[in-house]
């Protein structure tokens, strides 16, 4: 493995590509799940793997993209994970411990729920994985995260499976003091930074964090 970080292209909504660009890295592995390879070459070069059943990729883009040197995963259509499950496999596998999956939410509400459901496996516990789309960021945490942003920027916690117990946040606009959030309740949504750092604690559980960045 030479490369630092893996970047997945999911094949969601990508809706501010410079913005995407700029969360990228010299070094960053890039692995298109499917028809997420349309994003990687807007974002400026063709993926270095593509995994998938490849239903949502031309013959014409496969063709150009393995002239330019893309290694090609290909399942079957009839298969029990999604494009992004395998890619995200893939990565893991590899052993990276920071990943970036980019155009992973939008689109389809089964496709962004199903997307956001992985950020739950237990595989993932030691492992860095951020969802992006270069506007909003998921990622799941499970003790303690340090959120960068900046003040105004919109916080929601959601606990994954089962209640979050012991939640504590500081440099919140509405802090919780080790408080149990539950799957069905709204009590994490919606809070706000208030300055470029805020830190959010679990002492049980594994929350789902949402950080949307205030427009600039």
């Amino acid at each position: 493995m030479s490369c630092t970080r893996a970047v997945i292209f999911a094949n969601g909504l990508l809706p501010d590509p410079e913005a995407a660009k700029r969360l990228l890295r010299e070094g960053d592995c890039w692995i298109a799940a499917d028809g997420g390879s349309r994003h990687a070459l807007v974002c400026g070069r063709a993926p270095d793997i593509l995994i998938g059943d490849l239903d949502s990729l031309p013959d014409t883009v496969r063709d150009s993209l393995e002239r330019a040197g893309t290694k090609i995963q290909a399942f079957d259509a009839e298969k029990d994970e999604t494009d992004l499950e395998l890619a995200l496999a893939f990565a893991v596998r590899e052993g990276y411990s920071s990943i970036l999956i980019l155009a992973g939410l939008g689109g389809r509400t089964d496709q962004t729920l199903a997307n956001l459901s992985l950020l739950g496996d237990p595989a993932l516990e030691k492992i860095d994985v951020r969802m992006d789309d270069g506007r909003e960021e998921a990622f799941r945490i499970g003790k303690e995260t340090a959120v960068h942003g900046a003040a105004g920027d919109l916080i929601s916690l959601l606990p994954m499976g089962t209640p979050a117990e012991g939640v504590a946040t500081e440099g919140l606009k509405f802090p919780l003091r080790h408080e149990t959030l539950v799957p069905f309740r709204t009590r994490g949504i919606s809070n706000r930074m208030l300055g470029p750092r805020a830190t959010i604690t679990v002492e049980r559980g594994i929350l789902l964090c949402i950080h949307t960045r205030s427009e600039t």
